[in-house]
């Protein structure tokens, strides 16, 4: 039953995301797991349903790709629509990129430190998904799993 949930909510997705893509004149993706190949998020089918010249910037190239029809390193045209599959983007704008990051750091120090505390809400999934040691354990489950360390209790029931 929660199986069939999980698959009807992701297939709704699926179709929403459809339609957006075919909207828009420009995509740029840019979801990566680390550790992990990028998820593919604009098929092919979407890029056919997309107007002639639009654009697809897939900052995820390197990475596995977000596009189906990304070629890492590559700009191609599939169905009218320019796909650019660049690497290494960050080190042709490194002065942009730097701020990025800077802005990224700040925000995640400032989402883990409220009124001067450290926050140890195991509920956010920032802190949740960043914790790597608990108490002197390894809690990360990518880094347990890269280390072949069994699965902590609490992480099964979750």
């Amino acid at each position: 039953m929660a199986l069939r949930k999980v698959r009807t909510f992701y297939a709704q997705q699926r179709e929403l995301l459809s339609r957006v893509v075919a909207e828009s004149d420009v995509v740029i993706t840019t979801a990566v797991v680390p550790g992990k190949k990028a998820p593919v998020l604009v098929t092919g089918e979407m890029v056919k349903g997309m107007a002639p010249g639009s654009v697809i910037f897939d900052l995820a190239a390197e990475r596995g790709r977000n596009c189906e029809l990304t070629r890492a390193g590559q700009t191609v045209v599939e169905h009218g629509v320019t796909i650019i599959g660049q690497i290494n983007v960050a080190s042709q704008v490194p002065y942009h990129a730097s701020q990025m990051y800077g802005c990224n750091v700040t925000a995640f120090l400032l989402n883990l430190v409220k009124d001067g505390m450290l926050r140890r809400d195991s509920e956010d999934e920032i802190i949740r998904e960043t914790l790597l040691t608990r108490g002197g354990e390894i809690v990360n489950r990518r880094v347990r799993e890269f280390f072949s360390l069994p699965e902590l209790i609490s992480q099964r029931a979750a």
